[in-house]
Order: structure tokens, then C-alpha cells, then sequence
């Protein structure tokens, strides 16, 4: 093979070898595929395979099937189908000769499939002997990384010195990081803002999500005085924010200064791991990261508002920037990144350790010797396109999957691409084409492959597949048919790749054929819901409704309802929307286009404080109310802002003469009323000797308007002393009625029922209507006395007899 490619150095030439190599199968499977089911037009016939054809010719197979028509090709002509008749597009590839490239060649290539083709195309990446190098260091510069910053204080000069021996152009840039600004991320009290590391007497950077310091310069001078400048800043949590200021790093291309013909290292030093995508939502910031450069004044503006951009997004901003990532990290998150750059191509991991020159040199050697393509199609086309790479290593690299290891200098890889289309775009767009991009890792050429989609003929077929349905017998029978033989005999006469007269007039009919039938306006056949049949669309029918119109454009059942009736009565449906009469509009026409319900009386839209939206006044502000806006009642004071004013008019009897007195005391917009009718903004009453005032209150001009009613709601002193009399008495006539009604209950609860007497058992068998007449009781008092001389006394009492009166 490497023998071969040596044979066919240029890589033109063997991109046209490897080209346009087509799947294909059986004649008889290819044979089923084509005409089992039955098709009914050209278009649905190519898509069954890429070896199926269409034959237009007149008068082909009178009588058959219209599905006969398609079939393999060599089908199609045993049967008696002119090759001239046969759609069958091939595959096209065409390569751009503007294009040069000195890295990656050929720049842009455009392929032509039909669906279930695919086609192998051959991209040479040279790799060279000495390239221009940009290294830009990005540095976390957390309090933990202190011992760090002072080796890369004394690395960084001799790093690049190193890095001189691989390269005679060589620029260097700085930036550093540590997190987002926002709680929980740091300490959010405002001693700890400026000075985080306050507590250890130590002067500290506040927390920054990616500060770009210096932009790619060949000054070593310059560089190392930015390094040893730079101080320790600090934040709370362990996690840095390393990934969102890398991404910041490689899409602010002109703020950071990457040279398009440079090898771009990124080169990421930190001692912790970093936060991932969602991890933002701790500190309340949900919204996800753009991919786009946000530095103002060399700050990154969106830390504290835009999430940690995802592992996807900051690969695919690598590729597209052509940047190696380097990471230098501590033993400690070895493991943790080891996970990381599996998932971010061109990337490498080496340690922070002593020796940290030697190890930036060696990954970079190493990364140039790995040359590595990535494939992508554009996202909404992804699924309908089949795409491998097979890589073809020069001698003595090894092949990996999509890339070649130990490439030296001066030595080209080749890449085959094959791309298969899967299937159509569901609009059926004919001109539809999709972009696959061809990106060497870390190199800033690539290569564009434009496909486009051959999903329909080029020609007005399905009107001749229906010939014999449209055939009526008119007296221009014969001259039509005298038509016909001239233009086949023309046809045949010059091939389809020759450009005549009588062709133009051929495409400018079938042209207009597809016209009649809709396609040139909505880009489907009869919308898509019909079939085209002698230059007319015949519409299919429906279990939901019917479909009708010249293009089968309108039915009756996929617009919306309105009370249940389609488009509200006031349209008609036409390709699921409701086309309103005139002075209607809105989804289901239930809009009245005219504003007149939205007027008040003096002509005023909605007051003036808002606008006319489907016939409703819609007010611009929330204070604001009502039908047409006119209501606000915490537009103006409070009722008891204006008791003084009501006062002044009231101690000058509310007469109109005397009106003007009250100037001085509020508002001159004051009027009496007898009564108020109507909507008002707000009602308000004022009591003075027993009587209520009611007055309204409304905004005229931005100014408070005052009505008083001159009708007072008043109430004498012997109406209330009546009053509380009639209260008490109806209380004390309550009470006796309910106490009388207890004593009544009580005694009927105490009577025996029936005056019968209680002979209930007695256990003890004593009368118990015996009354003892006395009752002795003996009670013993002791006093303290000599031993000898103990004293007891006795008192016995009688009970006295019954019915005896007291002595």
C-alpha cells in the first residue's frame, strides 16, 4: 500500500482513484428493492436504492403498472426504455483547485449522493519539519498553589528557552484563574471581597473566574516581569474553575493573539480539579455556557451569570481553534485529569513536578508525531449521514483508530473518508446540502466536504406515468399525438448531455407541469396530500375531513376551533391555518382587527394606558384596571389626605360662591354632585357632627378631581337614645320569658309520674319514712394535764322532734 501511495504522491490524484466508490448489490435484490412495493413517482423510486432508475419515456409499458417503471437499469433498457429516458443519477465528486493548502489537501471537496449511495474521498495531512509555537500559560493562582507559582517563576524563562530548540518562532501569553465571584464559591462578606486571605495578614488577589494578562509576545523581558508580578488569590470551595477560563483562553483569539499559522499550545497548571457543566447551580446560575468570548478589558464578564461550559462544548472549541491542551497537575489529581483528557482531543497530562521543562518538551514532540483526524457533520443533518475514517500510516508509523502515531517530519498521512447518506431531508429540499468538516488535531488547516442530496428527478415524470389515465377523445387527438412522435424523435436524436433548443423547451414545460400542480410554490406536489394527475392534483381523502382546494392546500379538520366551530366561523383552513375573513385575525380568527371596542367616549385607545390586543385593552402597567384601563386606585392619595380639604367646604356650607375659600386648602379640582353614576376610582366617606359625607376621588389629567356629595347620611341624638332603650328592654323581657320556662321544667321533672309511689326494693329492710326524733353523738376532749389526772368529758345531742317550733 505504501509503495502505492508513494506511486500517487499527489494527493489529488489519488483522492480521484479512491473516489465515488458505491455500494452496490444483486440484480435481483436490487431488483425487489425497486419495484416491490410499487412506487408511484420518480422521486420515491430513487430513494428506494442507489441501482434504482425511472423511466420517463412515452408510451413505455402501455397499460402496465405505473410502478413498472422503476427498476435497475439494465432492466429498464431490455424492456425498450431509451437510455435517455432513464433517471439514474450517479455519484459526483468534484474537487475545488482554488483551495490550496499546505498542510491538508484538497481544501474543499463537493460529493453529489441519492440516498443509500456513499462515496470514499482521500485527505492528505502533511506534517512539517519546524512550525511557528504560541504557548500561552493559564495558571490557577489560588492560595494553594503558592509554592507553584514560585517554581513557574523560575521554569517559565527556561521552559521557553527549551521550547526555542524546536522552534525559532516562539510567543508566549499568561493568563490566570480561580473561580467564579459568587457564593458558596468564596467568602462573600465584604472584608473578605477585596482581601480574601485577610485573616492570615497576608494581601491576597480577589477571586476572578479568568483574567487575561498578557497577550502572545516574543519579549522574554516582558514575560518574565508578568510572572514574577503575579500574587495568590483565594476562594472557599476545592474545585477550580480551570475549564471555563481554558475556553475563555481558546475562543478570544484576537484578545489572546493565537497566530493562525502557529502550533497552539494551552498549557493549564493547577494543583485541584475543576468544576464540571451544572455545577453552577450551588450559587443559583443555571443558564449554559455559549461557547463565545466574553473579555472586556481583558476580564471574562460572564463568570458570575453563564455555567461551566461542558466537556462537548470545550471540545469542540479546541478542534475548531486548532489548540493542543497541556495539563500540569499534582499527583494528588493525577487520576482525576487522567479521566479528563480522554475526552479532549490533542490533549496530554504530565505532572508538576521538578523536571516540569522536560516533560512541556517531551508532550509537545509527542503530540506532533500523533497525527489524528476528527469528523463531524453539521448537527441537523447528523443522523442521515454515515461516515469512517481509515487512516493509511506512512512507513514506520503505527495506525490507531482515526489517527497515526511516530510520524516524522516531512511525512504525509492519508485519510479515507467515506460518507454514505442514509436517507433524505424530510422537506425533500433538492438543493440540500450538508457540510462534513475534516479536522486535524492541533493543525489550522482542515477540509470541507460539501454533500449534496439527490433525492428528486430533475424532470416532470409522474404526468407521463399517468398518460393513460388522461387520455380523452378530442379532435386535437391526433395532432397532440403528431407532437409527441416529433419530440421523441428529437430526443432521441440528441443525447441527454448535449444542450438543445428543443431540451429547454422539454424542462421549461415539465417546469410548468409542477406549477400547475403546486410544487414550485410549497416545494411538495398537490401540498403533499394528492396525487399530480394530468397536470392536476386529485386529493386523497381522509377519515378526519375532507381535503379540497386547487392544490389540496385547504380541508376542513387540522386548523383550530373556536365554541367548537373551525377558525370561529370567520375563515377557512388552508394547510392547517386559519386564513380569516377580512376584519379578523388570530389563530382561530376570534380577533376583531377593528379597535373600536377598545375607545372610550372621548375617542381615547384604552385611556391612554394601554394597548388594543384582540379586541381587550391590555394595560401596560398593573396598577392600572378595568375594561378600558381607567381604573388606578393606588394611582392617587389616600381617602384621609383630603378630610382637611372636605372640611374647609363644608364649614362654607358646600356653597358654590364660596367654593374658591378652599384654594389654599387642597386641590382646586373640586365639584358637588348629588349623586354619583357610574364607574368611579374610589369612594371615600368623612364623618362631622353625626352626618357621613361620601366623595370620589379621579385621576383628570395626572391631576386628583374631588366630587362631594352635597347629600349627608345624618342621625339625631334621640334616634340613638331610643334606640339603646328599645335594645335594653327587648334584652330584659328576654330574660325573664327564659327564666320563667326553667322554673316550669324543673318542677315537672320533680313530680312523680301518675302520683304513684316508689316501692322500689330495700335491701336493709328498714322504713324508710322512719325520722330518728334524736340523735346522740359523743365527743371526747383531752387537755394537757398531770398524768394522774387524765379529764374526758361527755355531751350528748337531742334532735328535736319534728314539727317542734326553735326555742
Amino acid at each position: 500500500m505504501t509503495s502505492w501511495l508513494r506511486k500517487y504522491g499527489n494527493p489529488v490524484l489519488l483522492f480521484l482513484l479512491l473516489a465515488a466508490n458505491i455500494t452496490s448489490g444483486s440484480s435481483r435484490s436490487g431488483e425487489s428493492v425497486c419495484s416491490s412495493p410499487p412506487v408511484s413517482s420518480c422521486s420515491e423510486c430513487l430513494r428506494r436504492g442507489p441501482r434504482c432508475a425511472w423511466c420517463f419515456q412515452e408510451g413505455f409499458l402501455d397499460g402496465a403498472e405505473v410502478g413498472e417503471r422503476c427498476d435497475l437499469a439494465v432492466t429498464l433498457t431490455r424492456r425498450g426504455c431509451g437510455l435517455e429516458f432513464i433517471e439514474n443519477p450517479e455519484v459526483m465528486v468534484e474537487v475545488n483547485p482554488t483551495t490550496s493548502r499546505t498542510q491538508v489537501s484538497p481544501g474543499e471537496i463537493t460529493l453529489t449522493l441519492r440516498p443509500g449511495a456513499e462515496a470514499s474521498v482521500v485527505v492528505a495531512v502533511q506534517q512539517l519539519e519546524r512550525y511557528p509555537v504560541d504557548l500561552y500559560y493559564l495558571v490557577d493562582v489560588s492560595a494553594s498553589m503558592q509554592d507553584n507559582l514560585d517554581l513557574l517563576k523560575k521554569v517559565g524563562v527556561a521552559l521557553s528557552n527549551r521550547m526555542r530548540e524546536h522552534s525559532s518562532d516562539l510567543r508566549l501569553g499568561f493568563g490566570s484563574f480561580v473561580d467564579k465571584n459568587v457564593s458558596p464559591y468564596i467568602n462573600v462578606h465584604p472584608s473578605k471581597i477585596n482581601n480574601p486571605c485577610s485573616d492570615y495578614e497576608v494581601k491576597c488577589l480577589p477571586a476572578h473566574g479568568f483574567h487575561h494578562v498578557l497577550s502572545m509576545t516574543s519579549n522574554m523581558s516582558e514575560f518574565t516581569r508578568i510572572i514574577k508580578r503575579q500574587r495568590i488569590a483565594g476562594n472557599m470551595d476545592t474545585p477550580e474553575g480551570g475549564l471555563d477560563a481554558m475556553l475563555q483562553a481558546t475562543v478570544c483569539q484576537g484578545e489572546v493573539g493565537w497566530r493562525g499559522e502557529a502550533k497552539r499550545l494551552l498549557l493549564l497548571m493547577t494543583d485541584q480539579p475543576s468544576h464540571l457543566a451544572l455545577d453552577s447551580r450551588l450559587a443559583g446560575i443555571v443558564t449554559p455556557h455559549d461557547g463565545l468570548c466574553h473579555l472586556e478589558n481583558s476580564v471574562y464578564m460572564k463568570s458570575s451569570t453563564m455555567d461551566h461550559p461542558s466537556l462537548g462544548l470545550l471540545a469542540e472549541k479546541l478542534l475548531e481553534n486548532h489548540i493542543y491542551s497541556l495539563f500540569a497537575v499534582e499527583q494528588l489529581q493525577y487520576q482525576w485529569y487522567e479521566e479528563l483528557v480522554r475526552l479532549l482531543p490533542g490533549s496530554n497530562l504530565l505532572f508538576q513536578a521538578p523536571n516540569l521543562i522536560d516533560r512541556v518538551v517531551d508532550a509537545y514532540k509527542r503530540l506532533l508525531s500523533v497525527v489524528q483526524v476528527s469528523v463531524s457533520v453539521e448537527d441537523r443533518a447528523f443522523s442521515r449521514f454515515l461516515v469512517s475514517v481509515s487512516p493509511l500510516c506512512p512507513e514506520g508509523s503505527e495506525s490507531h483508530d482515526r489517527s497515526c502515531s511516530n510520524v516524522q517530519a516531512n511525512q504525509t498521512v492519508y485519510f479515507n473518508i467515506t460518507i454514505g447518506l442514509l436517507s433524505c431531508p424530510d422537506d425533500d429540499d433538492e438543493d440540500d446540502v450538508v457540510q462534513v468538516f475534516v479536522r486535524p488535531v492541533g493543525y489550522n488547516e482542515s477540509a470541507v466536504i460539501n454533500v449534496r442530496s439527490r433525492c428528486r428527478c430533475h424532470r416532470c415524470h409522474d404526468d407521463i406515468a399517468h398518460q393513460s389515465s388522461c387520455g380523452e377523445d378530442t379532435p386535437d387527438t391526433d395532432h397532440n399525438n403528431q407532437e409527441v412522435n416529433t419530440h421523441t424523435h428529437l430526443s432521441h436524436t440528441h443525447t441527454s448531455h448535449t444542450h438543445t433548443p428543443e431540451l429547454d423547451l422539454e424542462h421549461t414545460h415539465s417546469q410548468e407541469r409542477s406549477w400547475q400542480c403546486g410544487a414550485a410554490a410549497s416545494g411538495l406536489d398537490c401540498s403533499g396530500r394528492g396525487v399530480c394527475v394530468c397536470e392536476r392534483c386529485v386529493c386523497e381523502r381522509n377519515n378526519l375531513g375532507t381535503v379540497y382546494g386547487t392544490y389540496c392546500q385547504m380541508d376542513d379538520y387540522s386548523c383550530p376551533y373556536q365554541h367548537e366551530i373551525l377558525c370561529g366561523g370567520r375563515g377557512v383552513c388552508v394547510s392547517g391555518e386559519c386564513v380569516c375573513e377580512e376584519g379578523w385575525t388570530g389563530e382561530s380568527c376570534g380577533c376583531p382587527v377593528s379597535t373600536a371596542t377598545c375607545l372610550l367616549n372621548n375617542g381615547l385607545l384604552c385611556s391612554g394606558r394601554g394597548r388594543c390586543v384582540c379586541g381587550r385593552c391590555v394595560c401596560d402597567d398593573h396598577q392600572h384596571s378595568g375594561e378600558f384601563c381607567e381604573r388606578c386606585p393606588t394611582c392617587h392619595s389616600s381617602c384621609q389626605s383630603h378630610w382637611r380639604c372636605i372640611d374647609c367646604h363644608l364649614s362654607h356650607g358646600l356653597s358654590q360662591r364660596k367654593m374658591g375659600h378652599c384654594n389654599h386648602t387642597c386641590t382646586p379640582l373640586v365639584g358637588y354632585v348629588n349623586d354619583v353614576t357610574g364607574d368611579v376610582w374610589r369612594q371615600c366617606v368623612h364623618m362631622k357632627d353625626n352626618c357621613r359625607y361620601r366623595f370620589y376621588t379621579e385621576l383628570v389629567s395626572g391631576n386628583t378631581q374631588l366630587h362631594i356629595n352635597t347629600q349627608p347620611e345624618c342621625v339625631s341624638r334621640g334616634r340613638y337614645v331610643g334606640m339603646f332603650v328599645s335594645v335594653c328592654v327587648l334584652t330584659f323581657l328576654s330574660g325573664l320569658v327564659m327564666i320563667a320556662v326553667l322554673v316550669l321544667l324543673l318542677q315537672r321533672r320533680s313530680l312523680p309520674q301518675g302520683g304513684a309511689t316508689d316501692t322500689q326494693y330495700n335491701p336493709t329492710g328498714k322504713d324508710q319514712s322512719y325520722i330518728p326524733t334524736t340523735n346522740e353523738k359523743t365527743t371526747s376532749y383531752w387537755r394537757n394535764c398531770p398524768l394522774d389526772q387524765p379529764m374526758e368529758l361527755y355531751i350528748t345531742i337531742p334532735k328535736m322532734p319534728m314539727g317542734e317550733p326553735w326555742q
